[in-house]
């Protein structure tokens, strides 16, 4: 029989790799430290525990990115989404499952796989290649703990993992109105790569910025975890209301300065001697930054905050330009960890430090549940496909695996990085249709389509 592969850590994307894998006839090794040592979320030493939300979000393989994942997860024998449909609860078009029937499945499941073999104990540094363990899957979320991490850092270097997740909102890029707001770089600087109008900027006025900063501070904030309070602020990443509380310039004189930006939407001055129009400079300014290689998605740039996610649109959508904005993600603050995978691992999810190594789910850098059960999906059908001597194809980017996998993989910037759910504008984008829920049928029905011909080869 040939070597295992060995899995160090039970949650969804380790149970769902360990499960491809053994279905592919390869004997795997999986290794959970709970209950020997627990988590500060956990309450279980089951595998796939869900701790927190009890859904897998929309359903819908037409018109939502997320339901295309669960349909071609589905066509992929998928474990968790086998549990998750045996277990489901109403939950209108979205997915949610009885949390305990749904774990309880997965890991009777494994416990019962003739070639899954469950160890109950703690991995406290990246396993060396040897004859024995050749081929090891890293897939301990984001609460890895501190004696992995410290192993995972020595390896990939002091700046591969943050164990702060400072997220700023993204928006789609067709949302934004671009007759209030406008493309360029601050003094118009060309960066490598840039052409001086490598940002968008959405200008106010001191009438709009001061009520902005008023909602902002005035809306409802998403309490941090018990566990969470004493991860501390990095200066570099402090909320945005944390800063309007300093001072109602504060922001002004951070992430919305003004400096260095004209605004053409406004009334340009006289011509100077040399006989150029200057336009007047804004009071504040809200700058996106391109966030994928296909210019779909844009951030916002230091608007990492900890608003509850209603108020949170509403306030954001304040800002000129972004009053009909849709978020591809909202922001948020909490304890995580995640590597930098964009620089770190290669198109297998391979550890380019030491191949013998794959990392798989949302220490990847993806977020949710079933993000994180495709990306160990894909590690197991890696592993067994090399372990096998089979070929694979590469997965076609037009698929919604393909896609997220691209964007950990090398089509997300290194220097920008963050976690982030599967949405449309990871795809390559679609000119045709009318727009809305015509285009996202077309993404869906181009998507549905490649993915079958992916797995016919």
């Amino acid at each position: 029989m040939a070597n295992p592969i060995h899995i160090i850590g039970g949650g969804l994307a380790g149970s769902e790799a360990a499960w491809q894998i053994a279905q592919a006839g390869v004997p795997v090794v999986l290794h959970e430290m709970r209950p020997l040592k627990a988590t500060e979320a956990h309450q279980t030493d089951s595998f796939a525990e869900l701790v927190c939300s009890n859904s897998l979000r929309s359903d819908d393989s037409d018109y939502n990115a997320v339901g295309l994942l669960h349909d071609e997860m589905r066509r992929c024998n998928s474990l968790i989404m086998a549990a998750a449909d045996k277990h489901q609860v109403p939950a209108g078009g979205a997915l949610a499952v009885d949390r305990h029937g749904f774990s309880a499945a997965v890991t009777q499941t494994l416990q019962d796989h003739p070639l899954i073999t469950i160890t109950r104990e703690e991995i406290s540094a990246l396993p060396e290649s040897s004859k024995e363990m050749d081929s090891v899957i890293i897939s301990t979320g984001p609460l890895t703990s501190q004696p992995l991490a410290e192993s995972i850092r020595a390896v990939t270097g002091v700046e591969a993992l943050s164990f702060f997740d400072a997220i700023a909102p993204i928006v789609h890029f067709e949302s934004i109105d671009m007759s209030k707001a406008w493309m360029q770089s601050r003094y118009d600087k060309e960066g490598p790569g840039g052409n001086g109008s490598d940002y968008i900027n959405c200008a106010m006025d001191k009438e709009q910025y001061e009520n902005f900063v008023r909602e902002l501070i005035a809306a409802p904030k998403t309490d941090f975890k018990e566990w969470e309070k004493n991860t501390p602020y990095f200066d570099g990443c402090l909320p945005i209301e944390i800063m309007a509380e300093r001072g109602i310039d504060t922001l002004r004189y951070g992430p919305m300065k003004p400096i260095g930006l004209t605004n053409p939407h406004t009334t340009p001055q006289e011509p100077t001697a040399d006989g150029k129009r200057k336009f007047a400079r804004s009071h504040a300014v809200v700058q996106l930054r391109q966030d994928n290689a296909l210019g779909t998605l844009y951030n916002l740039v230091g608007f990492q905050t900890k608003m509850k996610y209603a108020d949170q649109t509403r306030v954001l959508r304040m800002i000129p330009g972004l009053e009909n904005a849709e978020f591809a993600r909202l922001g948020g603050l909490h304890r995580n960890t995640f590597l930098n995978s964009p620089l770190l691992l290669d198109s297998q999810l391979r550890l380019k430090a030491k191949p013998h190594i794959r990392f798989a789910g949302q220490i990847t850098g993806v977020e949710g549940y079933i993000e994180s059960a495709t990306i160990g999906l894909l590690a197991g059908i890696f592993a067994a496909s090399e372990r096998t001597g089979k070929t694979l194809m590469p997965l076609p980017r037009t698929t919604s695996m393909g896609a997220l996998l691209a964007h950990i993989t090398g089509n997300a910037s290194a220097e920008t990085f963050q976690p982030m759910n599967v949405t449309f504008g990871m795809f390559p984008p679609i000119t045709e249709g009318k727009g809305g829920r015509d285009r996202k049928l077309l993404y869906t029905q181009r998507a549905k389509r490649d993915f079958g011909e992916w797995l016919a080869a």
